[in-house]
């Protein structure tokens, strides 16, 4: 991480000036801790520059297609998260009840509901109960320090709430980038993420708003992998306050390259939390790739790996299985040839230039007993590298699933 960047002890969403967020329990959630928050609100002090990217399923959310109608104006002030229902296949009563969603924040707030944002995860095809999401908006109390109250909020089969934040020097003046993230189970994202949410006090326009935010989506949660499903709802969403005060950053500046890297770190950050979390998970796998004739080459090579089944659970049993790599190498797209392909596990070197090394298998084992687990291949094809993220696969994945919605 660059010397200009630095973490923030306790850093979250409302660590950038001018955020306020907090958390009620609504009861809208029937699984989990069973008074957690499950209704959560993001807020600004003023309407903010904002850019977003979603799902590219084809069955969405109605929140969804409301997010993605309202961030095209570049605008937005607040944005309304419950988690237990997801309000996806719901017909027009979804799209009124995300509209209505809106309403009511907007009605707390005292500001236009065209500028407020809605997201909704949890169980398919059930209309969210909204008496309960009526009842519980007066009961929000929002704060500057609310934001881990807010990522508690929106967590649905998560064991813990994922929230980071970085300040960000730029000669005299300085900026934070905050974040938040859930998703634990459904991680497969063909966009950003389950749900993604970033906010910063820099002034920024939407148009580079939105270049900061799918480029670093690209290089974080559209490299992880829990269980090769993308989710119906997934949402990632980028606010830009302009409370810090200076002037606006420009394109291709100084400030606007320094913003950049900090909304990567806090995106990559928050991407290996999600990872380190999937259902049922005890190891987080990183795959990196190097040597790859392209970067989409490394990169689909590096989420292919870690995505895979039969990885997983040759992590799960620490079974230093070299065939289970270089089989997911094979099918992943990339260009790749065996006797160019080198591979370590763990950091030992298990093939090396077409061939299996003599190897330890018992040294390699143990390196896998770990809470973090590093792959990496060398292609022997170019100079393109790319990094990915997932987790094992256990039978607590099988048996969360197993009784979701009973």
């Amino acid at each position: 991480m660059s010397k200009d960047l630095e973490w923030v002890a306790g850093g979250s969403v409302t660590t950038p000036l001018g955020f306020r967020a907090g958390g009620t329990h609504a009861a809208i959630k029937a699984y989990g801790e069973a008074t957690r928050p499950d209704l959560g609100l993001l807020a600004a002090d003023r309407p903010c520059s904002v850019a977003g990217v979603f799902t590219k399923n084809r069955i969405c959310g109605a929140p969804v297609t409301l997010c993605r109608e309202r961030v095209s104006s570049g605008r937005a002030q607040a944005l309304i998260v419950n988690s237990g229902c997801s309000n996806v296949a719901t017909g027009e009563r979804g799209l009124q009840d995300a509209r209505t969603m809106s309403e009511l924040a907007a009605a707390k707030l005292g500001i236009a509901p065209e500028l407020v944002l809605v997201g909704s995860t949890g169980v398919i095809g059930r209309p969210l109960p909204m008496d309960r999401i009526t009842a519980g908006v007066p009961q929000l109390t929002l704060a500057r320090d609310g934001g881990l109250e807010f990522a508690r909020a929106i967590m649905t089969t998560d064991l813990v709430p994922k929230a980071r934040a970085v300040r960000v020097r730029v000669g005299e003046r300085s900026y934070c980038v905050g974040g938040v993230a859930k998703g634990s189970g459904m991680v497969h994202p063909d966009m950003a993420t389950v749900f993604g949410f970033l906010t910063t006090d820099a002034a920024v326009a939407p148009e580079l708003l939105d270049g900061m935010l799918r480029a670093a989506a690209d290089d974080s949660f559209n490299m992880i992998d829990v269980d090769m499903d993308t989710s119906t709802s997934d949402t990632m969403l980028l606010f830009a306050s302009g409370a810090a005060e200076g002037e606006a950053i420009l394109a291709g500046s100084a400030a606007a390259l320094a913003l950049a890297s900090a909304v990567r770190v806090v995106a990559v950050e928050l991407a290996r939390d999600l990872a380190r979390d999937g259902e049922g998970a005890r190891t987080l796998i990183e795959m990196q790739v190097t040597g790859a004739r392209s970067q989409h080459d490394a990169r689909i090579a590096a989420r292919t790996v870690v995505s895979s089944p039969l990885v997983k659970t040759m992590v799960t049993g620490r079974d230093p299985n070299l065939g289970r790599v270089m089989m997911a190498l094979g099918r992943s797209g990339a260009e790749v040839e065996v006797e160019r392909i080198s591979v370590w596990i763990g950091g030992q070197c298990a093939f090396e230039r077409g061939a299996p090394t003599v190897l330890d298998y018992t040294a390699i084992s143990k390196a896998m007993d770990a809470p973090e687990v590093k792959l990496r291949a060398d292609l022997g094809q170019g100079t393109a590298t790319a990094t990915a993220w997932g987790c094992d696969l256990t039978e607590g994945y099988v048996r969360i699933n197993a009784d979701y919605t009973t």
